[in-house]
């Protein structure tokens, strides 16, 4: 039975624990409160068996161990004395054996950098089961370390990554047979990757073939289209020049080497090239005008002369080419030479084809071959042939046959 509870008895749910009392407030509700008037009783060393809801009887530890008293600094911690202490358990407790709890495993250790060579095994052939272990070589670690250092030392370690691995070197040379090769044998077989001198040799000759055929090449563009281009151009700033000195009213004399003084029409040919005086390469030919012969021993008439031969000459091929298709000129054809006073135009008679550069006799005032024999007034057409030579030379003939002052307006010729 149950006897009620003396007024001066402590009750765990309301009391507060009496400073340095030693008794745990962990005792079952259902336990009679002692009399407060019997004396305590040692509890027995025994294990002591609560009574529990079932009616069977738990194990539970022995009192000394069950009711263990709390150190002070913990009670002050944990439970002070002006809360009130937790609701008591309403069934029996369990203490589980100290000894059966897992202990908290410790935390792995960091492993150090490996500083230890690693084994290596050397290649054998592909089923080869019986390599030795003692072939086994030993290979440094490469051991990259962490980033360290601020935010831009990580920030370049991470940029790092990305890059390619340098190459490996290369690996020792070896016979066909998989076996390392000897220093000498070594030597022999890069002297032999060698090339020899007569490779060389006709390396360095291919590659001076190839830099001649640039520069051939090279040089024909430039002799077949780039003085073409310029020798237009001078011609016809000469022509200006020449109109200019026309309308200026500029009395004609005696000219000097390369300066312009009349116009040649070759209708047929869709020819217009100034006529400058003598017949130097550098100062007229390569101009693209076209040169009267007037030095030396070769001097020739005038056109405005009573008699005589206009002998004159011009590039067949590069520099502005304006003979380059004399030898299609038939009799009949019309050429006409405009000077400041007049008009002058030439009929076509007749042509040499080939003929050396040393027979001047083609300048004379009757000139041989031509089929003139007597004085007159004479025109004679001269250029290298053949093409983009300048072995022979090509001779075209004709005769004035109209002599138009410019005041009467231009010749039929040209208004046709």
């Amino acid at each position: 039975m149950t006897s009620a509870r003396p007024e001066h008895e402590y009750d765990p749910l309301t009391d507060p624990l009496p400073q340095g009392s030693h008794e745990s407030p962990w005792f079952r509700s259902d336990n009679p409160a002692p009399e407060a008037s019997a004396p305590v009783q040692e509890p027995a060393s025994g294990p002591v068996y609560p009574p529990g809801p079932m009616g069977a009887p738990e194990p539970v530890a022995a009192p000394q161990e069950w009711y263990e008293p709390v150190p002070p600094p913990y009670q002050q911690d944990w439970y002070p004395a002006h809360e009130p202490m937790p609701e008591p358990m309403s069934g029996p407790v369990t203490t589980a054996d100290p000894s059966a709890t897992a202990p908290i495993p410790a935390p792995a250790p960091i492993p150090a950098p490996i500083s230890e060579p690693i084994s290596v095994a050397e290649p054998t052939a592909a089923g080869d089961s019986t390599a030795d272990p003692a072939s086994t070589r030993a290979m440094p670690a490469v051991v990259v370390p962490p980033a360290t250092g601020g935010r831009a030392e990580r920030r370049k370690a991470a940029k790092g990554k990305g890059r390619a691995a340098p190459a490996p070197a290369a690996a020792p040379a070896t016979a066909p047979d998989g076996r390392r090769l000897t220093r000498a044998e070594a030597r022999r077989a890069a002297k032999a990757r060698k090339d020899s001198p007569a490779v060389i040799a006709s390396r360095v000759l291919g590659e001076a073939f190839i830099t001649l055929g640039v520069v051939m090449l090279l040089f024909v563009t430039y002799q077949l289209w780039w003085t073409n281009v310029r020798a237009h151009q001078e011609a016809g700033s000469a022509t200006k020049k020449i109109t200019q000195d026309w309308a200026d009213g500029r009395k004609p004399g005696t000219f000097a080497p390369g300066q312009g003084f009349a116009i040649m029409h070759i209708p047929k040919l869709d020819i217009v090239a100034p006529v400058a005086q003598g017949t130097s390469k550098a100062k007229v030919l390569d101009k693209g005008m076209i040169g009267h012969y007037d030095e030396g021993g070769l001097k020739t008439a005038m056109p405005s002369d009573p008699t005589g031969n206009f002998a004159v000459a011009a590039h067949r091929n590069t520099h502005g080419e304006p003979f380059r298709y004399i030898n299609r000129l038939k009799a009949g054809d019309k050429v006409v030479v405009e000077t400041q006073e007049a008009y002058y135009t030439y009929e076509i008679t007749s042509e040499l084809p080939q003929t050396p550069p040393s027979n001047v006799s083609v300048l004379k005032p009757i000139p041989v071959g031509s089929g003139f024999t007597k004085p007159g007034r004479y025109l004679t057409l001269t250029t290298c042939t053949p093409e983009f030579t300048s072995t022979y030379r090509l001779i075209v003939w004709g005769k004035m046959v109209d002599d138009r002052p410019r005041s009467k307006g231009k010749p039929d010729a040209l208004v046709g």
